[in-house]
């Protein structure tokens, strides 16, 4: 989700997270201007394992299999502030389209093959904080073949189309 800083309805979501014993962790865009920077703040505020691929296929694992120590057990959500500076960062579509995927993964009790998985789902959001939040060109930037985005409530959400990412599981 792409929302102005401070935005009532996301502050009002994660504060129902954490009351449910979520967490939230907050990350300055800053770190977040190359891929491998991507690679490392992710790895470092959501303890991804010694072995993660530093790649996004292996981002997307990751995401899938966040620990309880991370999600306390019910879930997370990522707030990445500042992301006025990311919207024109060459990977910043394709970033989005990791995210997804991986809360999509984390977020459904079943496999990519539809089987049912060990685990129960986890809850797994990211929010874009923008200081100048203008959603005609944030849509525009999220616009890709593999993603849903959609504007409403002062906000931009992106989710995986489900006929890309889904095909064999509807």
């Amino acid at each position: 989700m792409c929302a102005p800083s401070g935005a009532p309805e996301v502050c009002r979501r994660l504060g129902e997270l954490e009351a449910r014993g979520g967490r939230v962790r907050r990350v300055d865009s800053v770190g977040l201007m190359t891929e491998i920077g991507v690679y490392g703040t992710f790895a470092e505020l959501l303890q991804f394992p010694a072995y993660f691929g530093c790649n996004w296929d292996a981002m997307v694992d990751c995401l899938d299999d966040l620990c309880g120590a991370v999600t306390g057990g019910v879930g997370v959500a990522v707030v990445i502030e500042g992301a006025d500076r990311l919207l024109e960062a060459e990977h910043f579509p394709l970033f989005v389209s990791v995210l997804c995927q991986g809360a999509d993964r984390a977020n459904s009790a079943v496999d990519l093959d539809g089987f049912p998985l060990d685990r129960l789902a986890i809850e797994q959001y990211f929010v874009f904080e923008f200081g100048e939040f203008d959603a005609e060109r944030i849509t525009r930037r999220l616009e890709q073949p593999d993603l849903t985005v959609a504007k409403g409530h002062g906000c931009v959400s992106a989710v995986l189309d489900p006929a890309v990412w889904h095909q064999g599981n509807v």
